[in-house]
């Protein structure tokens, strides 16, 4: 198959196609260099100005100020699920978890074999389908820290505005909405995203830590697993993931240059994702979304079908059209529709058309 199709999967996802391209050009020898990226040395003089120019890049974007430090780590969300509380929860505190899906579960449980945890919200009850307003949190004020996970991809519920904490530090999960919409940077204490959403491919995790959290890293952890260690060997303590920061300035590149920054960009993701949404809301309960509107995501579009059958049915069909990567997860089920950033307006467009399409053929 040459033909590119509409990818909907919700990671490793959609790159921007000129990034792709850029890559393409540059895989057997970088610009200057005579070799591919992936056979350089890390420390080489071809390599240091890549993995600098992803963090100024990154800096401008959000707006990072000097006194937190940007890592590049690898090990993906799953990792960080680990490395917050080894690093930030000392013996004799606690570390409070909004739990909002599938993801804040799965931080809890890593969590818990470092230290000691409360629940301070959670949402099963009502299936994942809503977040906390400020008065649903039950929050430690001595806690040491208030973990969340601004955009949970399998049950599509995302924060709009990050939850109020007091001057406990604000940890975020913000691996499937990174990069998607500007960040109030200096509300966090730590912010972490797997690169595979938005950023670039599997391989390469950022971190945004406060420089001040550093201290609280104990000398006596594994090396790899210590901020302190990453932040003072400028994420140089071990070989990086030179492939994956390659591609992540790439994007970063894109993101200032194409796109014309993340105020463009969440304004065009917010538009993709209303494309979808109407629809859904046209549909007359034939596809029935599953987060509650004031917390639907931008980022992934989840909702059922009447039933099983049509459901199937749907991701068939769709396929054949260049639709791909729809199924939902498998604990939700339905359709996802993952809308990262570099899925196009066109690709957004044929999904709802073609949804509109299939509800006049199958609507009772």
């Amino acid at each position: 198959m040459t033909q590119r199709v509409y990818n909907f999967s919700a990671g490793p996802a959609v790159l921007p196609l000129p990034v792709l391209e850029q890559v393409a050009r540059e895989m057997l020898a970088l610009p200057g260099v005579g070799a591919s990226i992936l056979e350089i040395s890390h420390r080489s003089g071809a390599f240091l100005p890549i993995i600098e120019d992803a963090e100024k890049n990154l800096r401008q974007l959000l707006s990072i100020p000097d006194d937190y430090a940007v890592l590049f780590l690898q090990g993906g969300g799953r990792l960080q699920f680990s490395m917050v509380p080894m690093n930030l929860l000392a013996p004799g505190q606690v570390a409070d978890y909004i739990l909002t899906g599938s993801w804040g579960n799965d931080a809890l449980k890593e969590a818990k074999k470092a230290g000691q945890t409360r629940i301070a919200w959670d949402g099963k009850a009502a299936h994942y389908d809503r977040l906390p307003s400020r008065e649903d949190l039950d929050l430690e004020p001595q806690a040491a820290y208030v973990h969340f996970t601004s955009n949970e991809t399998i049950q599509g519920v995302q924060f709009a505005a990050e939850p109020e904490v007091g001057d406990v530090p604000l940890v975020c999960d913000a691996s499937s909405d990174f990069l998607s919409r500007p960040l109030p940077i200096r509300k966090y204490g730590l912010l972490y995203a797997c690169a595979q959403k938005n950023a670039g491919p599997a391989g390469v995790t950022v971190v945004i830590i406060r420089k001040d959290l550093l201290k609280r890293s104990d000398p006596k952890l594994p090396g790899y697993l210590n901020y302190d260690v990453h932040a003072q060997n400028n994420s140089m303590w071990n070989t990086p993931p030179t492939f994956s920061v390659y591609v992540l300035k790439l994007i970063t590149e894109w993101l200032l240059g194409d796109v014309g920054g993340l105020e463009a960009m969440h304004a065009r993701n917010k538009e993709k994702a209303r494309l979808l949404y109407d629809e859904i809301q046209r549909s007359g309960g034939f596809y029935a979304g599953h987060a509650q509107p004031n917390c639907r995501s931008l980022m992934n579009v989840t909702f059922r079908l009447p039933s099983d059958e049509l459901t199937a049915q749907f991701v068939s069909e769709a396929k054949q059209r260049g639709l791909t990567e729809l199924k939902g997860h498998r604990s939700v089920g339905g359709i996802r529709a993952s809308i990262y950033n570099a899925m196009p307006t066109a690709g957004v467009e044929a999904l709802r058309d073609f949804m509109e399409e299939f509800r006049r053929k199958n609507q009772e």
